[in-house]
């Protein structure tokens, strides 16, 4: 069962602005030369830049019945500890002044919100994940309904570094 799956793909917005410019880009190149190299150019710069926003689109995140998984990156859920949404304001800081250089990140600049999931695992030497998305609080929630509860000697909820 999947409890949350979503795929970071970069927005129209961000294709439409990469198109534009590698086309500005294809024709100050091209000026001056036979139409062959425009078909060259502009098929190498639109390619080039197609390929770029498809590769860092394609990462995902999904909420299974025992682990979550970010970009192929694995965590056991029953190693997480507070899973909280984050507004712009609090991903902004974690994403910078108040960062530890040892978390793991999973952060797009398109997406303004993010999640952050505790790590308590005692073999891990990852503090927190910050997983950007565009439904904080419906990949908490899953992340939530997802994970075994915490018994008598288990894992509390402690207030994040921000």
């Amino acid at each position: 069962m999947h409890g949350y799956r979503e795929r970071l793909s970069a927005p129209i917005s961000w294709w439409i602005t990469g198109m534009a410019t590698m086309f500005t880009f294809g024709s100050i190149v091209w000026f001056g030369f036979p139409l062959w190299v425009a078909v060259v150019t502009y098929g190498f710069c639109l390619g080039v830049t197609a390929a770029f926003l498809l590769n860092w689109g394609r990462a995902t995140i999904e909420v299974t019945g025992t682990e979550l998984i970010a970009a192929g990156s694995r965590l056991p859920l029953g190693a997480t500890g507070e899973v909280r949404p984050l507004n712009e304001a609090q991903t902004t800081a974690l994403r910078g002044p108040h960062a530890d250089p040892r978390a793991h990140l999973l952060i797009r600049p398109y997406l303004r919100q993010a999640v952050y999931v505790e790590v308590t695992s005692d073999a891990s030497q990852v503090p927190y994940w910050l997983l950007a998305t565009r439904h904080p609080g419906e990949l908490a929630a899953a992340i939530e309904r997802s994970r075994v509860p915490a018994g008598p000697g288990g894992p509390a909820s402690l207030a994040g570094p921000f």
